[in-house]
């Protein structure tokens, strides 16, 4: 079987690499690379702006394009996330728990190479699964039901414990102020309203574009114009020079993160295969799973590489995993997999079951399409560095209102709603104020990201099940979960409670 693959692959690079097709992957990966630093924009904006424009191109060269703009932009919203604390991406976000640290120590260049690296070895790794197990993972996302799906989801709730900081009240306040923004909007089931106040722009909820763009970036702005205004800082950028040597990533460091790129990738693979789940959450499980496994978890949020890796190898390994299901099944694992769907549609491809035996040429030259794709992020991203670092010696008083621009425009363009602007700039004074009293913002968004997953398939397995809370045990496959979760609420909370009390 595998030599089969191997041939058809070989075959699909035949059909794949020519100029044509090179000069596209590398534009979309361009394009990708600098929708990705726009706070709030991201890949997906960019995939939905040029998908027409595909439609008079070959589809092996329409793919190959498309592929490389979603590449481009789950790497491109770290740019910002290190240099200014301010994500382009919500799947972005732990990113800046150790990038935006680790620049402030004159270390920008190395942030943004082990992002870089991380992403495409993430990518790497998604893909080889996606071409050599495409069918037997898509029949296993089909075991996948609301018990197992809402036990995976209870399992990440209780990971945020360990990304809470050094306060766990603190951290589980921020995750229930989070589920109760999320359950705002007309219900799910019978469509009453919640907490609308009869503004008809709150009926699809509140949106977590503005959410994320004013609590995580637009926040970070108005903290850093609150230090402008202090009278014993100056104005310009923390970082103007820096130590050249010191931006290398050596092999022993690299080699250290290996195991955490390897975990990443395997989280953020599963986490693809998935649908519904999002590459958002594939970064906080790969960064909280590197930071329990690491024997100096306090390092973490502090500028360690490790946390760099762990969060873009994950959410990165999403990009292959999610056309597993799209491939296979003709169910889209996400965003960009469902606007991928499109552009097959487009060109008179139909995903799903018969799509590798009526289309396989086209499949596996998208497959070697993917793999060359990686090869061009990682060349047109290491050539970027530089220039992105240049940004660091504006000062701040210039680089920030832009950054605010880039904000608003990033909370409008989705949705051409100034109602979406003021939200953003309410959710970026509620991140300004948890920013000064110590309370979790990864939390909060957490809580936010997960509830609406976790409120439906909690209702459809009550409902399936006579309301028997048991059947988290008799699953086999949410059995493992449900432990999982059980046994990270004795480590996070009542454990963590004996052993304060013993140092009394």
């Amino acid at each position: 079987m595998f030599a089969d693959i191997f041939a058809q692959l070989i075959a699909g690079f035949g059909d794949a690499l020519t100029l044509w097709n090179l000069v596209f992957v590398i534009l979309g990966v361009a394009i990708g690379i600098l929708f990705g630093v726009l706070p709030g924009v991201g890949g997906v904006t960019a995939l939905t702006i040029l998908i027409p424009v595909t439609f008079y191109m070959p589809p092996v060269t329409a793919l190959a394009f498309l592929i490389g703009i979603t590449k481009g932009g789950t790497s491109g919203g770290a740019i910002p996330a290190i240099l200014l604390n301010a994500p382009g991406s919500s799947e972005n976000v732990a990113t800046a728990r150790d990038g935006y640290p680790l620049a402030q120590k004159g270390k920008p260049v190395k942030a943004m190479r082990m992002a870089l690296y991380s992403s495409v070895f993430g990518d790497c790794a998604s893909d080889v699964v996606l071409i050599l197990l495409a069918a037997p993972f898509a029949a296993l996302a089909l075991l996948f039901g609301p018990v197992e799906i809402s036990a995976m989801v209870l399992l990440a709730f209780t990971l945020i414990a360990g990304l809470s900081g050094n306060s766990l009240t603190k951290g589980l306040l921020a995750a229930a102020v989070g589920m109760f923004l999320a359950t705002i909007g007309l219900d799910p089931e019978d469509g009453s309203q919640r907490m609308t106040f009869g503004v008809i722009s709150l009926y699809d909820g509140i949106s977590l574009n503005a959410l994320a763009i004013g609590l995580l970036a637009m926040s970070s702005v108005l903290s850093q114009l609150v230090d402008i205004w202090r009278p014993h800082l100056d104005p310009t950028s923390a970082i103007t020079t820096w130590d050249k040597a010191a931006q290398r990533i050596h092999w022993h460091e690299f080699r250290a993160c290996l195991k955490t790129l390897v975990r990443s990738s395997y989280i953020g693979t599963f986490v693809g295969m998935m649908p519904g789940l999002g590459v958002t959450l594939a970064g906080f499980l790969g960064y909280g799973a590197a930071q329990r496994a690491s024997k100096t978890p306090e390092k973490f949020g502090t500028g360690h590489l490790e946390g760099i890796a762990a969060t873009e190898a994950a959410n990165s390994a999403v990009s292959g995993a999610n056309l597993i299901p799209t491939i296979a099944l003709g169910i889209p694992g996400n965003i960009a997999a469902a606007l991928l769907i499109g552009a097959f549609t487009i060109h008179g491809i139909t995903p799903g079951p018969f799509m590798m035996a009526m289309n396989g040429q086209i499949v596996y030259a998208l497959f070697a399409s993917m793999l060359m794709a990686n090869v061009v992020h990682l060349f047109i991203g290491r050539a970027g560095i530089p220039l992105w670092v240049m940004a660091l010696k504006v000062p701040k008083a210039v680089i920030l209102p832009a950054v605010s621009v880039f904000c608003v425009l990033g909370a409008w363009i989705p949705s051409n709603s100034l109602f979406e602007v003021g939200l953003m700039f309410g959710f970026a004074i509620l991140g300004f104020i948890m920013r000064k009293t110590g309370f979790s913002i990864v939390s909060l968004f957490i809580g936010f990201l997960l509830t609406p997953i976790l409120e439906q398939t909690l209702r459809q397995a009550m409902v399936l099940n006579d309301n028997n809370p048991l059947v988290y045990f008799t699953s086999p496959i949410a059995l493992p979960f449900s432990l999982l979760t059980l046994f990270f609420i004795w480590q996070f909370g009542i454990r963590r409670r004996l052993k304060a009390k013993e140092t009394k």
